[in-house]
């Protein structure tokens, strides 16, 4: 079974004023399953939200310097809170024979989960990386797990055996 892993808004314009530990811990667990999923030849796509991007401040938009982009990943840009509408979101994920996708990063409530619905309608297998998603509230967090499929990274490791 082929897996993408969506890391989504996990960009300096979209994290100021978070706290950075709260950065820093979901960065180690992102970047954790983005290595055992590149080096097991699966799919690793970062979704970038553009939404006002201008020449004066693109380099906000970039992913934050906790956020591991190698040169195989794949960028997919936005301008709305599901990752699916009006991109090519769905085409690069049958392109790659992706059925499950894992989606991490911020904000949970908004993006993560609108994105996790959007994999779903569309027939993917979405589920949730346990602390790797992102808010300002702390207790959307806990919400946001609640009711969906949520998948650790040593499962993540079993799954690539």
């Amino acid at each position: 079974m082929k897996i993408g892993f969506l890391i989504i808004d996990m960009q300096t314009v979209h994290l100021e004023g978070l706290d950075k530990p709260m950065i820093e811990r979901a960065s180690e667990y992102i970047n954790y399953v983005s290595d055992s999923l590149r080096s097991n030849n699966h799919t690793v796509i970062h979704v970038h939200d553009i939404e006002g991007i201008s020449e004066s401040n693109r380099e906000a938009f970039n992913s934050v310097p906790e956020i591991q982009v190698q040169d195989t990943d794949i960028i997919v840009s936005k301008e709305s809170s599901n990752a699916f509408w009006q991109t090519e979101l769905e085409q690069v994920l049958h392109k790659h024979e992706v059925e499950l996708v894992i989606l991490a990063g911020y904000a949970a409530e908004q993006c993560v989960l609108f994105t996790y619905n959007g994999a779903s309608e569309r027939g993917f297998k979405p589920v949730l990386l346990q602390n790797g998603i992102l808010s300002k509230h702390a207790d959307i967090i806990t919400s946001t797990y609640r009711d969906r499929n949520l998948i650790s990274y040593p499962v993540v490791n079993y799954l690539l055996k």
